[in-house]
């Protein structure tokens, strides 16, 4: 198990005048820019450069480290989980999940929108190496959080059912995993925006129908899913920006799958076309 931080790991020492006086604490702790370290990383993903972005994230998590910027530290780590959950990084990913719930506790945000997305995050790192029913206590936590702090049609939950009925796919639990299919989709749908989502949603659709019922047995409920994600992902108004590549990028694998060749190659060549900016 990774060492938690603990307060000497990111705290300057303090005399003992300054211990009681807030104002001479908040003098002492050196803010990174954590808009234009998101803006940043934002611009290294879109370009699909996710060697850049990582060096990036570890040298501002360095510093805010070293300035005690303990809430910089936070955004950084909790972006950090999330890059090298995608590149594959097990343990440094892992390392960063428990790394940032250690900081939600410290900064007292366990029952706000933040430390709730912190799970969420965690929960989905779990996930994706194999550790579904150890990581799983985390969606629930973000999902008693969001339901009860968020609008019914925020964005935010639909991508918090979207990745907790994964899990529940992995554990077995195909009809609670499809009512929360269905929930995120019936939030992406009604977003004009929400069309690329909702697409990922109907191929995690797919995917549960055929764990559920097999193949051959589910073969016209799985055909019908994936037309209805490919005309998805062709809405013209869709942004072709960096986040619709990752998004053909992602859903590419699953059309493939299932025998729809000429699809995946489209896709996958609107990505690259995208991230070259060509």
């Amino acid at each position: 198990m990774a060492d938690y931080i603990k307060q000497e790991d990111y705290s300057e020492p303090r005399c003992l005048l300054c211990e009681t006086d807030p104002q001479s604490q908040e003098a002492a702790i050196t803010r990174i820019p954590t808009g234009r370290v998101i803006e940043k990383l934002d611009d290294y993903l879109g370009k699909n450069d996710y060697a850049a972005a990582e060096r990036h994230l570890r040298h501002w998590a360095q510093e805010a480290k070293e300035g005690g910027d303990t809430r910089g530290l936070y955004t950084v780590y909790n972006e950090l989980m999330g890059l090298c959950r995608k590149l594959g990084k097990e343990r440094e990913a892992m390392d960063f999940a428990e790394r940032t719930v250690q900081l939600v506790h410290e900064l007292g945000m366990d029952n706000n929108i933040t430390g709730a997305t912190a799970f969420l995050n965690a929960g989905t790192v779990y996930k994706a190496f194999g550790k579904a029913a150890e990581g799983f206590h985390y969606f629930e936590e973000a999902k008693a959080i969001y339901e009860a702090q968020l609008d019914p049609d925020d964005n935010r939950l639909a991508g918090l059912y979207n990745n907790m009925a994964l899990s529940l796919v992995d554990l077995g639990k195909y009809d609670a995993a499809e009512a929360l299919y269905q929930k995120a989709f019936a939030i992406m749908e009604a977003d004009d925006s929400g069309s690329a989502d909702a697409a990922i949603t109907l191929l995690n659709l797919a995917n549960l129908v055929e764990a559920r019922d097999g193949l051959l047995d589910g073969n016209e409920q799985i055909l019908s899913l994936l037309d209805r994600a490919l005309s998805l992902l062709h809405d013209p108004k869709l942004k072709h920006d960096g986040y619709y590549a990752f998004v053909c990028e992602k859903c590419a694998p699953t059309f493939g799958y299932y025998g729809y060749f000429a699809d995946k190659q489209e896709l996958e060549e609107t990505a690259r076309r995208i991230y070259e900016g060509t």
